[in-house]
């Protein structure tokens, strides 16, 4: 590239050879030289002319003073013509004009450029690349640059591809932004805050905040596209760009809003595509307005989440229910397009009719089966299987399966329908008496322990309880831990069946003599029996008189043969009367009086009537104590 022309170059020949030549006559002190007319300096040259000039010319000769002016003139001649020659090359790699250069070759970090000067110039490389990343050049290739501000390393010259890009489009970005017109452009890549946006060459900035009328989480999806944006700051100087989408849209939906409005009530019907889903429902675009359309609005039957039934971007008829002017809400329907298919449900589901459906729920109380759009029934855990065994619902149906259940009640008020699975087996209940009749002795699992008994699954989907007091004879027992652990196999008895309320009632005690049936078969009041002492309480003793079996002593029988109260302590040992006996409420009355009466009246009985076995009439006191001693061991 020529950075200067033949007439520049003549100049600055014949300033050098004018100079030359007065310095050489100077020299001499012989030749005096007239300054040339287009020499002559002008009046802003004089003016720059050192003082000295105009002082000291009574110091001089005439002829020196001419020498002296004439190299003035001549090495100011050069001065210009040397600065001309500067700025001319400065002008063509200047930061206000275009350079048509040559790409070089491409760096990790910048494109070289020959624009003809002594140095290559350097752009930075992100000047160059696509939305891919991948160079818009290749080596050879022609490029516009310019000058800018700063030196590159090594010597280059800084240059700008972009700045030159905006150079050229700048008249019609100016344009686009005098007459408020929108302009295309393509984001280039995602930076710090918003979008760099590529204008015919030019980058744009798109904040963050203008890329949508709501805030867009994913801004990186956006690079390659193009949009349309409108100029909304420009600084030609500085070559900064601001541009928005945003206001676009909302003056694009302000257009609509007003179209919409004009047909907008409460009952009309509505074309909108899906913006937004939400948990509590969707927002519907009907054309520069959003109108929300609830879940409770979607369907007349119960979905879970929105995305059951609509998704976004897709375009629906919705129905306006209601229409706030003044803060500019509407309210959207969705099932109201359709009759209440609860309306007539009651007529189209009657009471035992069996039904299929699909289970679109589980829960832990039981599954929901569709039956048909917007009506849906409850299955309850209880009503799934006989067995009480089923821990959740999802152990037997999943969602999505196809179910044939049997109808148990309807609502239509309460829009329930109550279903039933179960009723489509047999129930065991109805035909347990045939297999288990009451006295039948039975073997099951013990399954469960609660606090007032064992629960025995005698087989599936029954389960017997046996009470605690049906656990032992003999032993008072608190908790059904103390006998069965979870797990064991055991025996029992059929007590009792409620087939309707599916209740069976089992006995393990009864597997066993009752302990008290045989103690009252084989004795009565006034038996002398004997016992231990197990345990005291305030009004008297409970004494234990047979394995199982006890008595209680009171405390006014609880004294000794001289009338005096006796102390009971537990593991005490005596002989016992039986006074007292209850069969139907298993008591029995002991007491020692009446041991030590019986024993007295004995003695004198004795005495009155000796035995004949003695080998003398008289009695002594000796015989007499041996006599007792005998007669209580024989009891």
């Amino acid at each position: 590239m020529n950075l200067f022309d033949d007439s520049t170059a003549r100049n600055l020949e014949s300033s050098i050879e004018t100079m030359t030549t007065s310095h050489d006559t100077h020299a001499g002190g012989s030749a005096v030289v007239d300054a040339p007319e287009h020499a002559q300096p002008s009046p802003a040259e004089l003016a720059s002319a050192p003082a000295n000039h105009e002082n000291d010319t009574h110091e001089h000769t005439a002829a020196e003073d001419a020498a002296a002016e004439s190299a003035a003139l001549a090495s100011d001649d050069f001065a210009a013509a040397l600065q001309s020659f500067e700025t001319e090359t400065e002008e063509a790699v200047g930061e206000d004009h275009v350079i048509k250069g040559t790409v070089v070759k491409l760096t990790a970090t910048h494109v070289v450029v020959d624009i003809g000067a002594k140095s290559e110039g350097m752009a930075p490389i992100a000047e160059i690349l696509d939305h891919e990343g991948q160079p818009r050049f290749k080596p050879g290739d022609e490029i516009d640059v310019m000058r800018d501000k700063g030196e590159a390393e090594e010597g280059y010259i800084n240059l700008s591809h972009l700045k030159a890009q905006r150079l050229r489009s700048w008249d019609e970005i100016e344009r686009a932004y005098n007459e408020k017109k929108p302009i295309k452009g393509v984001v280039v890549e995602r930076i710090k805050g918003g979008l760099t946006i590529d204008i015919q060459g030019a980058r744009a900035f798109l904040p963050g905040s203008q890329v949508d009328l709501r805030p867009i989480r994913n801004l990186d999806g956006m690079k390659g596209q193009t949009i349309e944006v409108a100029i909304i700051k420009l600084n030609k100087k500085r070559g900064n760009i601001v541009v928005s989408r945003k206001q676009l849209l909302e003056e694009e939906q302000n257009e609509k809003r007003g179209k919409t409005l004009e047909h907008l009530e409460e009952g009309s019907v509505l074309t909108g595509i899906v913006k937004n889903l939400t948990e509590y429902g969707a927002f519907v675009d009907m054309g520069g307005i959003d109108g929300l359309l609830h879940i409770t609005d979607m369907s007349w039957g119960r979905l879970t989440h929105p995305r059951d039934l609509v998704n976004v971007g897709d375009q629906i008829q919705v129905k306006v229910l209601k229409y706030d002017k003044d803060k500019q809400r509407v309210s959207l329907g969705f099932k109201q397009l359709t009759p209440d298919p609860w309306l007539d449900a009651e007529h189209r589901y009657p009471v035992g009719a069996h039904v299929h459906g699909r289970v679109i729920s589980v829960t832990d109380y039981g599954a929901f089966v569709e039956l048909e759009q917007g009506i849906e029934g409850l299955v309850h855990v209880s009503e799934m299987t006989w067995s009480k065994r089923m821990k959740h619902p999802s152990k037997l149906v999943n969602v999505n399966d196809e179910v044939d259940c049997v109808v148990l009640s309807v609502n239509p008020t309460e829009r329930r329908i109550s279903l039933g699975m179960r009723q489509l087996a047999s129930n065991p209940w109805d035909t347990l008496h045939d297999k288990y009749p009451v006295g039948a002795t039975v073997e099951g699992r013990v399954r469960n322990l609660t606090e007032f008994g064992a629960f025995i699954e005698i087989e599936d989907g029954i389960d017997g309880l046996v009470h605690v007091s049906n656990l032992s004879w003999t032993t008072r027992v608190k908790h059904p831990s103390e006998v069965l652990k979870k797990g064991d196999k055991v025996k029992a008895v059929i007590l009792a069946i409620e087939p309707d309320k599916r209740r069976l009632s089992l006995g393990v005690k009864q597997m066993q003599p009752d302990v008290w049936d045989s103690f009252f078969a084989q004795h009565r009041i006034g038996d002398i029996v004997h016992g231990k002492v197990l345990r005291v309480a305030n009004f008297g003793a409970f004494v234990e008189i047979a394995e199982g079996i006890e008595g209680l002593c009171h405390n006014s029988e609880a004294v000794d043969g001289n009338g005096q109260p006796m102390h009971l302590e537990p593991g005490a040992e005596f002989d016992f009367k039986i006074i007292k006996m209850n069969q139907e409420e298993k008591k029995v009355g002991l007491s020692i009086r009446a041991v030590g009466e019986e024993a007295s009246r004995q003695e004198v009985e004795s005495y009155k009537h000796p035995s004949s076995s003695s080998s003398s009439n008289s009695t002594t006191i000796g015989d007499l104590i041996s006599w007792k001693r005998a007669g209580g061991d024989s009891n």
